[in-house]
């Protein structure tokens, strides 16, 4: 009975070193998983980061982002009019046009055929370089400028006739004025 007793306190002390071991195994692994899940935030965190400052839309100073109809041709000569008149610019593709006249706020009655961005400001359809620049310059409390419409003789619309069309500026309730008439 003696040595039952004896191998059942062994077994106890053998049970409760087993024990402390495995508590300490667990806090070991906790430690390495823990401080290899931080690592992967870690890089998960500088990778986005980096990722979402190299593929800014709009947030770039200066550069005009303009959104665009891969097939639009007089997207393509506006782009080249703000070029020519010291912007620059920075075009972007776009299949769903309304998401991205949506998402910036343009009014249903200003909207034309392509969305540009520059600093805070919207510019909607053809309007001339000079009316940006001034824009840019005063620094004016609006959301944006607009073109409605693809008025013939604007910048990009160039052609065998030319017709008159206003300039409006709109705040981001959609009330918009006339600024400018050519």
């Amino acid at each position: 009975m003696a040595i039952i007793k004896e191998k059942s306190a062994v077994s106890k002390k053998q049970s409760t070193k087993n024990q402390k071991e495995k508590r300490k195994y667990k806090k070991e692994n906790l430690f390495v998983y823990s401080f290899y899940s931080a690592l992967i935030v870690l890089f998960i965190t500088m990778f986005t980061t980096a990722y979402n400052n190299n593929n800014q839309t709009y947030a770039e100073e200066g550069v005009i982002t303009v959104y665009k109809s891969p097939t639009c041709g007089c997207c393509k000569n506006w782009i080249s009019h703000l070029e020519d008149n010291g912007f620059k610019v920075k075009a972007i593709d776009s299949a769903n046009m309304s998401l991205i006249k949506d998402k910036n706020g343009v009014p249903s009655g200003a909207r034309s055929c392509h969305t540009a961005v520059i600093n805070d400001y919207v510019i909607e359809g053809h309007v001339p370089a000079a009316d940006i620049k001034k824009l840019l310059k005063e620094k004016r409390n609006v959301a944006g400028l607009a073109v409605p419409g693809m008025p013939m003789g604007s910048p990009g619309m160039e052609g065998n006739r030319i017709d008159k069309y206003s300039v409006y500026e709109f705040d981001k309730q959609g009330k918009a004025r006339v600024i400018n008439q050519y």
